[in-house]
Order: structure tokens, then sequence, then C-alpha cells
């Protein structure tokens, strides 16, 4: 049976968070409907498996919790490493027929789509968009018939879109073949992005409706455009595809009815729309893009000295990280303007809490801010400014009073290492 869609509830505050800046992210973000079957194997690769090294800093997926931070992510989410077969659809309706070409509104997403993951996974992850077919794929009903709105749940609307989908696609279509499913719908039909975000994700949904004797449980909805009159639309429309995916991997919202409040523009689950941004690095070991020979534990009492390289470059120990429990601790890891994270404006030493027992959407990840009463270092269009100078640098301390936990920046060499000294009771 399907599970109810949760509703996205206020949350405790971000640590060391300034209060929060109102932005219109808080309207536009992305939707996730998780539909998670029961599963002990991960969806990621054999690198994220258990290891004697770290295996006190992998988190433990909790049982109950939508799209959990922990590890193993569950077996009926999609694979995050390898080759990934994507099916593309462009699909209008009645009342709202395709403008333009259906190729044309492929191509608002690739490849770039394709460019981001590769980017962001070190080359793990060889994205392959298809589209076996190239014109629009027109649905039986009128759009205004299905009734798809914000949070809409699978039942009964979905399951009929899918449905109808299905229908007209598998004459010509192997689903079989694929991995995910992304439909891109027309931009017309539904209110613009500006007034409601209607793109959501449905994964892990093993009741779905099947094709080719496989269920379409990993599959995206994409609607209108992400595009706020700024002018990157062009160059960072696209990134709602690489966000939603991120569902399809197993990845929560991040951001919460407050917003971008809790992680900013540190993660692309958290605000996808504006400037470039890439994935944590805890998302990054999660879906087996880091091996766990580049993460650094701390786990044992007293003090140690852990070297992070740059998250954005390749090899080299990437994240260190500090359990406080099974479900809980704390990241640390070294961002920089280099790959997808062209909107860093205050490199350094990022510093965040995990939390496996918290649901999508309701704040799994928490940055801590350094300069708590700062307005942040950038101005640009949809990223949360209060968080986008939340890093660390040489000579600052993040201290947690209630487990006595300080985590220090020591000092930063000539290839742009970070020198992190870790100190628990």
């Amino acid at each position: 049976m399907q599970k109810p869609r949760r509703r996205i509830r206020n949350h405790r505050h971000p640590i060391a968070l300034a209060s929060a800046t109102a932005l219109v992210i808080a309207v536009m973000a992305t939707a996730s409907n998780t539909l998670p079957t029961a599963g002990n194997a991960s969806a990621g690769p054999v690198a994220t498996a258990r290891s004697a090294g770290v295996a006190a800093c992998r988190l433990t997926a909790t049982t109950g919790v939508q799209m959990s931070e922990g590890m193993p992510t569950q077996e009926s989410y999609a694979r995050s490493t390898g080759k990934v077969r994507a099916l593309n659809l462009m699909i209008d309706f009645p009342d709202a027929p395709g403008a333009g070409s259906a190729m044309d509104r492929y191509a608002e997403f690739f490849p770039q789509t394709t460019a981001w993951f590769r980017t962001a996974s070190y080359g793990r992850l060889t994205y392959v968009p298809e589209t076996p077919l190239k014109s629009w794929l027109r649905m039986p009903l009128p759009f205004s018939e299905y009734g798809v709105d914000r949070g809409s749940p699978y039942e009964p609307g979905y399951r009929r879109l899918v449905e109808d989908i299905v229908s007209a696609a598998d004459p010509k279509v192997d689903f079989a073949s694929y991995d995910l499913v992304n439909i891109l719908v027309t931009p017309n039909a539904g209110p613009s992005a500006l007034d409601t975000v209607l793109s959501v994700t449905f994964s892990g949904n093993d009741e779905s409706p099947r094709a080719d004797g496989v269920p379409l449980a990993n599959a995206s909805f994409i609607y209108s455009r992400q595009d706020d009159g700024s002018g990157s639309y062009k160059k960072t429309g696209y990134r709602v595809l690489p966000h939603e995916n991120g569902h399809v991997f197993g990845l929560p919202d991040l951001y919460t009815m407050e917003g971008g409040g809790s992680v900013g523009h540190w993660d692309i689950m958290s605000e996808d729309w504006g400037a470039d941004n890439d994935l944590l690095g805890w998302h990054k070991w999660k879906l087996g893009w880091l091996d766990n020979s580049q993460i650094s534990c701390a786990a044992r009492s007293g003090t140690s000295d852990h070297v992070l390289g740059p998250l954005a470059t390749r090899g080299g120990t990437k994240l260190a990280f500090v359990p406080l429990s099974s479900e809980s601790g704390y990241a640390v890891e070294v961002r920089t303007k280099a790959g997808n994270d062209h909107a860093v404006c205050r490199p350094g030493v990022l510093i965040y809490k995990v939390s496996s027992n918290i649901d999508t959407g309701q704040g799994p990840v928490s940055v801590a801010d350094s300069t708590k009463r700062g307005t942040g270092c950038t101005r640009l269009p949809n990223v949360h400014a209060a968080l986008s100078d939340a890093t660390f640098r040489p000579g600052e301390t993040f201290t947690d009073r209630t487990s006595g936990i300080h985590i220090s920046v020591v000092d930063k060499d000539k290839k742009g290492n970070y020198r992190i000294r870790i100190t628990r009771p």
C-alpha cells in the first residue's frame, strides 16, 4: 500500500543559525514523495559497505523515516554509480498542447544534467539520457482532470497519469531497459513555477503501474520552468532535474517550510534555483561517489587531526565525521569555488549535523554558521544569503557545548588542504 505523504513541519533551528531571511525559495522548492519498500541492500555500490575503519561513522538508516540520511540506502531506489539509463518522455495534454518541439523541452535539461552528475560523482555515475520518442506524447485527458497540485499524493491522479503514459508509450518503448524515468511535462500545463512548483519525484514505489514486467518505481515529473527572471535560466534552469533525480537515488529534501534556512545553497537538495551548487560530502559518500578510504572517522575520545582536501577535486580524504550516536553526527568538509560549486563566495570548512532519524523536508541536515551575525557574502537570486558565508577558516572553532565536541580549523597549506583538529570527551 502507498504510504501517505507526510506534511512538512517546522523543525528545530539550524546550528548557531542567525534568523532566517525570508526567501522566495520557500515557495519555489521542489517536492518529493517517497514510497519505499523494505530492503536491506544498498542502492549504491559496494564502496559504502561496512568497513571497520568507518563503521562507527556510518549512521543507521532509521525505520519509518522517509528518505533517511542513514546507510545503506534501501534497494528500491535507483543505482547511483556505473551506467544509469534515464528514459525521458515529453508529454502534453489536449488543454495544454506542447509549445515548440518536444526535443526543445528535452534540450532544457541535457546535456547539462549529464555533465552535472559526471562532475559531482567524480565520473563514478555515467548518466545516459535516452529519448526513444522524439515528439510530444499526448495524454488522453486534459491536464485539469488529473488533479495535479503541489503535494498531490500518488493516488489517484498520478497513478492515472502514469497508466496513461504507459498506455501511450509502451508500444514503442521498452521500459525494462531503463533505471529511472523523467516525465518532462509541457511548461504550459499548470501554473508558473513562480506561483508554485509542481515538480515531484515518486521513488522506491514498487506499487506503481508496471510496463514490460517492471514497475515505474522511480519517476521524476518536471513541470513549468524555474525561471526567476534574473537572466540565469539558460545556464541554471536545468537544475530542477538533478534535484529530483537525487530523490530517485534516495536523497531527502533539505529545504523546509522556512526555505533554505537549514542548509542554504550548500546542497542541490536544499536549493535548486539559480546559481550552481554541488552535493554535501555526506551525500557523495552515501551515493558511493566517495570511498570509505576517503572518510576520516573521529569516533574515539581525545584529540585527533584530520587533513581534508577540497570536495570538488578527485582523490584524497574529503570528509571527517564525528558521530554523536548511531543516528546523528557532525560532518566536516572543504568547499571551494570549483566543480559544480560556482556560487561559493567564502571558501573554507563547512560543518553540519546529519540526523538519520528526521524525515525528508524536516531538517535532516543543519549547517553551522561561522558568522552568526553576518548577512552573507552573496546577493545572487534564490540563494540563502545568511548561510553563504557559513564556512570556517583557520583560527576558528565550532563548539557543541552539549556534547563537549570542538572542531577547529588549524591551518591551510599551499595545495588548499585544511588541517582540522577534533576534540571529543
